[in-house]
């Protein structure tokens, strides 16, 4: 459980806090999750599904993913890549085709994604460009699963925005996590979602005492972009 943040403590960057802007180079924008599994009514975890049980049980959800958090992700992305705010995603994939190498829970939840596989691709909306690096990982949180978190120190990351799929489940773990490890975490509320919107709105409530939450909007506004 996170304490109160002591107001009379401070930093070489002013009072201690979470709600402090992000510094483009000491900052990092990580995309989670938005594969063609997870991402696509076509995907792996919808696999055997007819359209009429994916509108009646899913609707919500790719309502969700199509017309908010993929293009809230994209201008994300654009505003950041501007900015010179290092991009980085994850992915769930196994290392092998048979996912020997997977994590117990994912095993248990029938989770396998094979290497190289398109389930695993990052959905063409929001492909990574150039070199920016994909982690993939067998377990929700991508601190437990990769050495992310080597590679953010080895990049001069301290500020992380996190967005993606899904709100309560792979971006939650990587929010606690990245907290836990000394990040500051911005949490960008309306480039991720979930199942519900009752599920959304209490994985927000839960980590807030982690996290500065704020919108598409907001960050963008901070970083010096426009509004639509």
């Amino acid at each position: 459980m996170t304490s109160p943040t002591d107001s009379a403590a401070t930093t070489a960057d002013g009072p201690l806090g979470r709600e402090r802007p992000l510094v483009p180079a000491r900052a990092a924008l990580l995309v989670v999750d938005v594969q063609n599994f997870c991402t696509r009514r076509d995907g792996g975890e919808f696999k055997g599904l007819s359209e009429a049980e994916i509108e009646s049980g899913y609707a919500y959800y790719f309502g969700q993913v199509e017309k908010a958090a993929l293009p809230n992700m994209q201008r994300l992305l654009a505003a950041c890549r501007g900015a010179g705010i290092e991009v980085l995603y994850t992915t769930i994939e196994s290392l092998t085709q048979d996912g020997r190498d997977r994590s117990l829970d994912y095993k248990i939840s029938g989770f396998n994604i094979p290497r190289g596989s398109w389930d695993a691709k990052v959905v063409e909306e929001v492909a990574p460009l150039g070199d920016e690096m994909v982690f993939a990982k067998t377990a929700s949180s991508v601190f437990v699963a990769t050495n992310i978190d080597y590679v953010l120190r080895n990049l001069g990351v301290e500020q992380l925005a996190i967005c993606g799929l899904r709100t309560d489940h792979c971006v939650e773990s990587a929010i606690r996590n990245a907290c836990d490890l000394g990040y500051l975490v911005t949490q960008v509320t309306d480039a991720c979602t979930t199942f519900t919107q009752d599920r959304h709105d209490a994985s927000l409530r839960a980590v807030k005492g982690y996290c500065r939450q704020v919108t598409t909007d907001a960050l963008l506004a901070e970083l010096g972009e426009e509004r639509p």
